[in-house]
């Protein structure tokens, strides 16, 4: 009987410890993010403490399995805006692809787009890089004045550079 309590009292101890860990673990990331003014992470890391708080964390398989094509689809509906408005219009589209800046671009996006989607791959396989990127895009917008956009492309710049590493190695 003793023994059956002091294991029950371990894993409770063991459960606590790793909570409390996780919320360490979130509100460190939310700290960093609000002082940084990277205030996407920080809305999110928020959001995350208080379904936590609420008990709400059986929908994080959810907002795991689909978040990501929702914020995607969000994002892009935005950029969509100025075509549904007619500040930008066929004719001005069509234009910019005639220039540079809109070839540039147009390679821009090819290689942004292809680095999203084999930077899902990765985050898939090895989803504790996922720290790393998020720190290195709190470092982007808090130095170099960047925005939050970039933890998918950055998985895909990663898995770039390990599949090129494995060509020498």
């Amino acid at each position: 009987m003793v023994n059956l309590l002091a294991f029950s009292y371990d894993n409770i101890w063991k459960d606590a410890t790793k909570m409390n860990g996780i919320y360490i673990t979130l509100l460190a990331i939310f700290a960093i993010s609000f002082f940084g003014h990277n205030m996407s992470v920080a809305y999110a890391t928020g959001t995350l403490l208080i379904m936590k708080l609420l008990g709400l964390d059986t929908w994080f398989p959810t907002i795991e399995a689909h978040g990501l094509n929702l914020g995607i689809t969000l994002l892009t509906l935005a950029l969509l805006v100025p075509l549904a408005t007619g500040r930008i219009t066929l004719p001005i589209m069509l234009e910019s692809f005639k220039t540079p800046i809109g070839i540039i671009a147009i390679l821009a996006g090819i290689f942004a787009a292809f680095s999203g989607g084999i930077g899902i791959q990765l985050l898939k396989s090895s989803p504790e890089v996922v720290s790393s990127l998020i720190i290195g895009t709190m470092i982007g917008v808090f130095f170099f004045k960047g925005i939050t956009v970039g933890p998918l492309i950055a998985a895909g710049i990663v898995y770039m550079v390990l599949s090129f590493g494995k060509l020498f190695l």
